[in-house]
């Protein structure tokens, strides 16, 4: 880990006409102190023989396969074996003995032919694979000696890997929880997804606010991925639909690009079973390259299909204000659909042949496909046409077997999250697949003709197709509900939003298609790995480590929730986190914090829903307090240390204006002599699954704010409960559950409740709000200046006026002040009492069994067929 991330080197770097004598006599030294480390290094490396033990659970074996691999396997320059060196070997090594699971676990599937799911997502936040491998793989010991033989340490190994830039929030992180309880409950499953080259940005501080810079995940390689050569698939663009004269139909022309396969080893915690998730990447084939053109001068144009195709897989959500932007978004959901499913058709021919005749009616009983959220949705038009188009079959039997094989499960209940595609546009790049969505919503028009008359006056809402002269689209959520054996949410409350409203002239049709299936996290990556210390208390005072594969074992810690010498270890634990975490701070962003304060953390991915605001409105408020404040009164309060991170979308001004206001609040608070030792705001950079392991850990409380009824589930809530941590929110996707699980005064809640929402709304367009009074000195504070000449104005405004466009306080942050600013209070007040504290958080981590994602897969599994 550097001790100063690159942008902060660079705005020293600015700050400093010079340095001075005494800097660069450090830097020397520090020069020659890491040479000789180096050598002293090379020398203990000597001593290993190189040998290949690939399959070894002894440390000196295992330093040899190391050894051996970075001999052999070489990917740098001969004689070095740094950090960086040492990383990729050791990467090298755990991944022979992946390679013999994974292929026995594939050899196992062909051989018993089970039912295989088949997760479809376009994103994936896997986080580092190696602390992950080798603790599933429970080698974490033998590999932490076997390189202290070779002169290093586990922990500076794996620094050295950078996160797979394949996600951006919830989505992607919620995925690999997923493939990871699928491989543990030794479930045989596939993840498909793209392999973006950039992901979708790093984020990058400034004075300026936040910058966006390409990731560098792939600028040497994965160690990981295995490119499968032979596993390669057309996948069509544009062209036209052919009619035969037999009245079938095919799609030719346009452009055709490759879908080549990339395998990433996905290990269960302690099984033999390693499943894979299965990344396309998008190539043009060489005869698609024009020498001709080339050698006449025209070098773009002599590569233009090659172009093409490595922009598909170049960015994760590509902007899509321009024509160019939605043909690319479609483009890349199209790609993973497509090249998905005919590899799964693929894969059921060859296993599923009998005598060379096909047994279609059996494809349901061995494959489940299931679309997380709408971007998938294109899988559906799309096995439609494999089946008829590729196969020969009729449309009722390719239906049947589309809609008894495919399952969707939605995500959000915000209107622009909730897919819609300019009919122009998908006429223009997938004319066939519009033909077939065409006919789906004609026979589901005729369905509720004939056999729901009630609803005829509804459909116009419920349709596939919205034939709007002014903007005509294709509504993919109703897509997938109407072509879906199963639809489900990802919370209660969700659910039950979804049912009740968004979903409700479905439920009366099918009312059995709905199902909740409330979201989990794997405890591995989420506590077993990631927080040692307090996996090692809590195995000791169960007197098992069971607890890691049946997390509903935490309940056990209740009956000795009020035990002093457990509140003793579990607040030593705390505290260890506590001083990583503050290294930490330190060296990414130069503040440094004190782990006796209280540890207050929100991050998420920036948006005004999600109410960074909030928090950092409350934040100015209570700076603003401290400064009136006595220093005696100083003393009494409870000292924070309040951390926000998110990345903030790259053209969402507000989202970018708000991560702008932390930082600026964080600049006077922490350089403010008279209240920084009871007030510290931190905004953490590059927000992603490693920080995440450092931040969780150490936190005590954490905020999870959103307006009631819009935040669909969330996943870093269970995350931060599990860790001890205590939650400050509303009554919100899984908070509602967490409360109920935690005990409720063990929560502190606040803000309006999702059915209170519209009422207070429609009081706020006919200027019945009457805003409290510390909400609009926290307003002015910002608008005085006290932060900076920036222009806040655009920001505030939104949360002014009872209507219009970037106005009215859509996401309550006005109305939920005051009840958030008194929560705040009991905060500060419960934080005092210590052993009460600890108490909460044992109590926090005890009732956070629910929220496994094994859990959740075995519902999965069993109720809707995984």
């Amino acid at each position: 880990m550097v001790l100063w991330s690159l942008y902060h080197q660079y705005d020293i770097a600015c700050d400093s006409d010079c340095l001075c004598e005494n800097e660069l006599l450090v830097m020397r030294s520090s020069t020659v102190e890491a040479n000789g480390s180096a050598t002293a290094k090379a020398k203990i490396s000597e001593k290993i023989p190189a040998v290949a033990h690939p399959l070894t659970e002894k440390s000196t074996e295992i330093a040899s396969n190391i050894k051996y691999h970075a001999e052999y396997t070489p990917h740098f320059s001969p004689f070095k074996f740094e950090l960086e060196q040492a990383y990729y070997a050791t990467a090298d090594s755990v991944r022979d003995r992946l390679i013999k699971q994974w292929n026995e676990t594939y050899s196992h599937y062909h051989k018993v032919n089970p039912k295989q799911t088949y997760y479809l997502s376009m994103e994936y936040l896997q986080g580092r694979a190696l602390t992950n491998a080798v603790g599933n793989l429970d080698v974490q010991d033998a590999y932490a000696d076997a390189l202290k033989q070779l002169g290093h340490a586990l922990e500076d190994i794996v620094e050295q890997e950078k996160d797979a830039a394949l996600g951006n929030g919830g989505l992607g992180r919620l995925a690999s929880c997923f493939l990871d309880s699928m491989a543990t409950l030794n479930l045989p499953a596939w993840g498909y997804g793209l392999r973006y080259r950039y992901g979708l940005f790093k984020q990058r501080i400034t004075k300026a606010g936040q910058e966006e810079i390409a990731e560098d995940w792939l600028e040497k390689f994965s160690p990981w991925e295995v490119v499968r050569h032979d596993v390669v698939f057309p996948v069509r663009f544009f062209g036209q639909a052919e009619v035969h004269p037999t009245g079938s139909r095919k799609w030719v022309g346009g452009e055709v690009i490759q879908a080549v396969a990339y395998d990433v080893p996905i290990p269960g915690y302690k099984t033999k079973n390693t499943n894979s998730l299965r990344l396309w990447e998008a190539k043009a084939c060489a005869e698609d390259f024009s020498l001709f053109q080339f050698n006449d001068g025209e070098y773009e144009s002599a590569a233009l299909l090659h172009s093409r195709a490595q922009q598909i897989c170049a960015v994760l959500y590509p902007g899509d204000a321009t024509e160019n932007g939605k043909l690319l978004r479609l483009k890349q959901q199209f790609f993973l659909c497509s090249a998905s499913l005919q590899d799964i058709i693929a894969r059921f021919k060859e296993r599923n042949s009998d005598n060379d005749e096909i047994m279609w009616s059996e494809f349901p009983s061995r494959v489940a496909v299931q679309l997380n959220d709408t971007h998938p949705t294109l899988a559906i038009p799309e096995l439609m046409r494999l089946l008829m188009d590729g196969e020969g079959l009729g449309w009722d039997e390719a239906w049947n077997i589309t809609t008894s094989t495919i399952a969707y499960t939605n995500h959000t209940v915000l209107p622009e999250a909730l897919e819609k595609w300019s009919q122009a546009v998908m006429w223009k790049l997938l004319p066939r697949h519009m033909e077939i969505i065409e006919e789906i919503d004609k026979r589901f028009i005729e369905m509720i003709k004939s056999t729901r008359p009630d609803l005829e006056g509804k459909l116009p809402g419920l349709c596939v197709l919205d034939n709007n002269s002014q903007k005509a689209v294709v509504r993919m959520a109703n897509l997938c509900v109407v072509s879906s054996h199963t639809v489900n949410g990802v919370a209660q409350l969700h659910s039950d939003i979804l049912k009740a409203e968004l979903f409700t002239d479905y439920v009366s049709i099918w009312p059995g298609k709905f199902q909740n299936k409330t979201n989990g996290i794997t405890p591995r990556r989420w506590l077993r790995f990631c927080n040692p210390e307090l996996s090692h208390i809590i195995t000791k005072w169960l007197k098992t480590d069971q607890w890691v594969t049946n997390l509903d074992l935490l309940a056990n810690l209740r009956q000795f929730a009020d035990n002093s010498d457990l509140q003793s270890e579990w607040e030593l634990a705390k505290l260890a986190s506590k001083q990583r975490l503050a290294n930490y701070i330190l060296q990414v962003t130069g503040v440094s914090i004190d782990p006796n304060s209280l540890f207050d953390i929100q991050v998420k991915r920036i948006h005004e829903y999600k109410r960074q605001l909030l928090n950092i409105l409350g934040v100015v408020y209570r700076y603003k307090k401290l400064k009136e404040m006595s220093p005696e009164d100083r003393k009494r309060t409870t000292p924070r240390t309040i951390m926000i991170g998110g990345k903030a979308f790259a053209t969402y001004t507000n989202a970018k204006r708000i991560v702008k206001l932390v930082n600026d609040v964080g600049a006077v608070v922490n350089n403010d002599p008279e209240v920084n030792s009871c007030l510290k705001v931190v905004f953490v950079p590059n927000y992603n699954v490693s920080v995440a392991e450092m931040l969780i850990p150490g936190s005590e409380l954490s905020q999870h704010i959103s307006t009631a009824g819009m935040e669909a589930s969330g996943t870093s809530n269970m995350k931060f409960a599990l860790n001890g941590c205590l939650i400050i929110g509303t009554l919100d996707g899984a908070n509602v559950e967490i409360r109920e699980e935690v005990g409720e005064t063990n929560f502190f809640l606040f803000g309006a409740t999702a059915d209170e929402v519209p009422r207070l709304r429609k009081d706020r367009e006919n200027g019945m709000f009457k805003p409290d009074p510390r909400f609009e000195e926290a307003k002015q504070f910002i608008r005085s200046g006290a932060f900076g000449s920036y222009d806040y104005n655009p920001l505030l405004e939104s949360l002014e006026g009872n209507s219009g466009y970037g106005r009215g306080d859509y996401f309550l942050v006005g109305c939920d002040f005051p009840s958030y600013m008194d929560a705040q209070e009991r905060v500060d007040e419960a934080y005092k009492d210590r052993k009460r504290w600890i108490k909460m958080s044992i109590l926090s981590t005890a009732g956070s069994g629910k929220f496994s994602s094994d859990r959740t897969i075995a519902q999965y599994a069993k109720e809707i067929g995984i």
